[in-house]
């Protein structure tokens, strides 16, 4: 194929179609020649050497190109792995701009740009063409971003659930078959009515991003699951688009939602990519510029890794900072996406090597028109030094509180001493995140997640049990806070299921009356369990799917009281206050929230040092309401004396009773003056006169 060239312009980076040709443009400060390789169907087209050179940016613009077009890269310069440059033209490479990948990754040994099975092991150059094994970019022209009004739901109102593409609806009868697990199964009526019941208002998706499934799985018969193993930051992960679709799915899907009245939030993966360590692949970055992209050891030859997985992007680099602030700026305004979350995030706040609330990264975002007011969370840890920054994002940004869930798991596990951190905990965490302006929706709360037991293994196994993932159960974590009550596993003891019930209602009603930003976590609702597996990042299987079928009357029992304490939530401002409370006055002798001992007496600083005291009264109060929270753990019922409330008793009405899974099971007032708590159950009251 003989094709015209024209100088073309540095300026938007990756494969951009105006009308009557494509620029083409590739960040390289350390590359010596690019060349543009065009495909088609059965293979190399062309070979064209980029002619300009400008600001580290090697462009060309080729007249008659089309959106369609297939292309990847070949760049030129030293292979010299102990100066950390590692290029090697024999492989074609990913444009990290790409807005859609085709075609599968095969492994072969061509993908690794060294030797494989050399004595000297990386330092050999591999003379091997990687292109037969390697997806191919596509040439994408813009499109139109979804249309409808996005909700833009404040943080105090918002409910997050948790989900996979495919996990959601690989196994819905619902869903035409075809379209299980891609974007457009997503958004069949049937979710988005499960969704829109459930109460939730946003949906925060594992990762939709081009990725890749490790080498090592794949020879075990396993896949990467999950999806945290980015290879591509515009493009979406091909599994989940219908034959034939592109980025057009993903917009329609937003689309839906949004009509729905649920935002989307994409988790994402910017702290490293799927090239791994030195002895990884060479599929994009790499090959690209090496030294550039990737934080290199004093050896350069080896990588700083604080995410363990091999390598760390060096975000703090300005082209690297520009990728990332491109690529989240590309899903909001082209995709519609409406927030965050950031996997290992505090690696994205290590310009050097320390952790720094005002990293170019965090600055950048603070400051940007667009990104500045979406919503942004954190997972904040790494595994690099000091990595654990709980609390330490800056403000407008929320974080996942692991203090959260494991507080509340061992307090309903019925550990002694857990009454400071229950009341830390339910009231917005305020010795954490009371700083600086951040409201109590900083507090991204959790019982589970995807890292970890579903809500039905946490109460029926005391271990895991990731033997499946062929790591010989050393995966996973092992302090899960988790009991089984008796049996581990599955069991048809009605005793032990009826206490395993009155746990997991007791975990999503503290989350749902709790202050900060609820998670759930998906299928919690309906029971699903993965037998035990606390790290089914690899078990793309029934295992990881939601069960939609022959749910039992357990779990549409509990379905409907999950759906009632969201409501519940939904209704009564106090649950999910906007300020944090410190015991203001609301009214003569009133306080914005308040603690008591079972006889009525309001706790003071010496009561919350009992180690036995597994029972305690909460209330919010404000706007001429209050809201009283009994909790007791223990396995044996409390009776519990109503507090005064301005030298007088007040009238109350039951709301959730959890033990029995009932919501505002009696409209009549209690005129009585005590109540009696369930075991491991938890009550909630409103004020009636």
């Amino acid at each position: 194929m003989k094709l015209k060239l024209e100088p073309g312009s540095p300026h938007q980076l990756g494969a951009t179609f105006d009308g009557r040709g494509v620029n083409f443009a590739l960040f390289s400060a350390n590359a010596t020649r690019v060349e543009l390789c065009l495909f088609d169907a059965a293979g190399e087209t062309a070979r064209i050497t980029l002619p300009e050179y400008t600001d580290e940016v090697w462009h060309g613009y080729v007249p008659g190109l089309a959106p369609g077009q297939l292309y990847g890269y070949r760049v030129h310069g030293p292979y010299e792995p102990r100066a950390g440059h590692r290029f090697n033209p024999n492989k074609l490479l990913l444009d990290p701009y790409a807005r859609l990948h085709v075609g599968p990754l095969v492994w072969d040994d061509a993908l690794f740009g060294y030797q494989i099975g050399a004595k000297r092991a990386d330092l050999v150059m591999s003379k091997s063409d990687s292109a037969p094994f390697l997806p191919k970019c596509v040439v994408v022209a813009d499109g139109e971003p979804p249309s409808h009004a996005r909700p833009n739901r404040p943080w105090a109102e918002t409910v997050i659930y948790e989900a996979h593409v495919k996990g959601m609806t690989a196994s819905h009868p619902a869903v035409p078959e075809h379209l299980r697990g891609t974007f457009a199964g997503l958004t069949d009526p049937a979710v988005i009515d499960h969704l829109v019941k459930l109460g939730v208002t946003a949906i925060e998706l594992l990762p939709v991003h081009a990725s890749v499934d490790d080498r090592h799985l794949v020879d075990h018969g396993l896949s990467n699951y999950w999806g945290y193993n980015s290879i591509g930051y515009f493009a979406p992960a091909t599994r989940f688009l219908s034959p034939g679709a592109g980025v057009e799915e993903f917009r329609a899907m937003v689309d839906r939602l949004h009509s729905a009245g649920i935002e989307v939030i994409l988790d994402v993966v910017y702290n490293h990519t799927a090239e791994g360590n030195d002895l990884g692949p060479t599929l994009s970055f790499r090959g690209i510029d090496n030294a550039s992209y990737y934080k290199l050891a004093d050896d350069p030859r080896q990588y700083c890794d604080t995410t363990g997985c091999g390598n760390t992007l060096d975000i703090g680099h300005p082209r690297v900072l520009q990728l990332v602030m491109d690529s989240l700026r590309y899903w909001v305004t082209a995709c519609g996406v409406d927030g965050f979350r950031f996997d290992l995030a505090t690696a994205l706040a290590r310009d050097n090597t320390e952790f720094d609330p005002s990293a170019s990264f965090l600055d950048a975002v603070g400051q940007d028109p667009v990104l500045s007011q979406v919503k942004l969370i954190a997972e904040p840890w790494d595994l690099g030094d000091n990595g654990y920054q709980v609390g330490a994002f800056p403000p407008g940004w929320a974080e996942w509180n692991d203090l959260w869930r494991d507080g509340l798991r061992s307090y309903w596990k019925g550990d002694m001493g857990m009454l400071p951190a229950l009341g830390r905990r339910i009231s917005g965490s305020a010795e954490i995140y009371d700083r600086r302006g951040r409201k109590p929706w900083a507090s991204i709360t959790y019982v589970t997640a995807h890292d970890g037991f579903t809500l039905t293994d946490l109460v029926s196994y005391n271990h895991k049990h990731n033997e499946a993932n062929q790591e010989g159960n050393r995966d996973g974590h092992s302090d899960n806070r988790s009991w089984n009550w008796g049996v581990e596993g599955p069991t048809d003891d009605s005793a032990i299921l009826d206490l395993r019930d009155r746990l997991r209602r007791a975990f999503v009603a503290s989350l749902l009356f709790s202050h900060g930003t609820p998670m759930l976590q998906m299928g919690d609702e309906l029971g699903r369990t993965q037998g035990g597996n606390n790290n089914a990042f690899c078990q793309d299987n029934e295992t990881s799917w939601v069960n939609w079928s022959n749910l039992g009357e357990r779990d549409v029992a509990f379905l409907e009281f999950v759906r009632g304490v969201v409501s519940l939530r939904e209704q009564l401002p106090l649950l999910r206050s906007r300020k944090f409370l410190h015991g203001e006055p609301v009214a003569p002798l009133i306080k914005s929230i308040a603690w008591f001992k079972p006889d009525g007496e309001e706790k003071q600083a010496e009561h919350w040092e009992d180690p036995i005291a597994k029972c305690i009264g909460a209330a919010f109060a404000g706007d001429k309401q209050i809201l009283l929270l009994l909790f007791n753990s223990d396995a044996e019922p409390i009776d519990f004396i109503f507090p005064y409330f301005g030298k007088r008793h007040l009238r109350w009405r039951l709301l959730c009773d959890s033990a029995r899974g009932l919501i505002r099971p009696d409209p009549a007032p209690i005129a009585t003056g005590k109540v009696t708590i369930p075991g491991h159950g938890l009550l909630l009251f409103e004020r009636t006169d």
